[in-house]
């Protein structure tokens, strides 16, 4: 009975590991990369999916034989695409801050661009912000498990001061409404929502820096490593390439955009 019993468990044990290695991604073609309306980096325009991260990641995967498909990049809102991609299976998400405080909740690969997480304010309001505990006297607007939401939650700021959003449409509105007095969010993208809402970017002015940091591809913890370190030969590629307009592929990309 005992050498059954043991057999029984070493052919379980085997059992989940080819289980595990099936629903593993073998290639970049097997995940599923998720993004969120964060232009100029990742968006859709006429019903098509682009920006900066969108084109390099198709580039990237090109260079290494491994196209992925337009179909296999879906836009959801970022809460629920953050919440799928630290459960998994097979689940990519971009682009991401990469900080300390997500550094082992995620696998990475990149970085897509640098980038800035600021807060703004009406210039009108003459709001003058000189150290984190000036946030606390004013309501600030975040997106919902955001880059944003994640600094002010960590520097203290009360609850009751933090407006969690689900859209960057929304908190630009609220801003110019006074609904909110600060809004914390990544300078270039908070700039091109203000743009697309019909209002007046001289109106608004950077108050306070949160973080300077770089955008990265995002994976699910139960991603192999050969798939990412594919991905990222394939962004290096892509950053040494000869481009047709700027010094490299990378140059091109950029300046479709900035």
């Amino acid at each position: 009975m005992l050498i059954i019993r043991i057999y029984r468990k070493i052919l379980t044990a085997c059992l989940l590991t080819i289980l595990c290695a099936a629903s593993n991604a073998q290639d970049l073609r097997d995940v599923q990369f998720l993004t969120e309306a964060y232009p100029p980096y990742n968006y859709s325009s006429g019903g098509r999916l682009k920006g900066i991260a969108v084109d390099l990641l198709i580039a990237a995967s090109h260079k290494m034989e491994a196209p992925i498909r337009w179909d296999n990049i879906k836009l959801q809102p970022w809460a629920r695409a953050y919440r799928k991609t630290l459960l998994g299976p097979n689940i990519a998400l971009f682009a991401m801050t990469r900080t300390e405080a997500r550094e082992n909740k995620f696998k990475w690969a990149g970085p897509i661009i640098k980038t800035r997480i600021v807060i703004l304010a009406k210039k009108s309001s003459a709001i003058s912000i000189s150290s984190p505990a000036n946030i606390k006297n004013y309501d600030i607007g975040v997106i919902r498990d955001g880059i944003g939401d994640q600094i002010v939650t960590a520097l203290a700021v009360p609850e009751d001061k933090i407006q969690r959003g689900a859209s960057a449409n929304s908190l630009a509105k609220k801003l110019n409404a006074d609904r909110i007095q600060l809004w914390a969010y990544e300078e270039n993208v908070a700039r091109l929502f203000i743009k697309n809402n019909g209002l007046d970017n001289d109106d608004f002015v950077v108050v306070y820096v949160l973080k300077e940091g770089e955008l990265y591809y995002a994976f699910s913890k139960d991603i192999s490593d050969e798939v990412i370190e594919k991905l990222q030969k394939g962004l290096d590629q892509v950053k040494v390439s000869p481009g047709k307009i700027g010094k490299t592929l990378y140059d091109d990309i950029l300046s479709n955009y900035l």
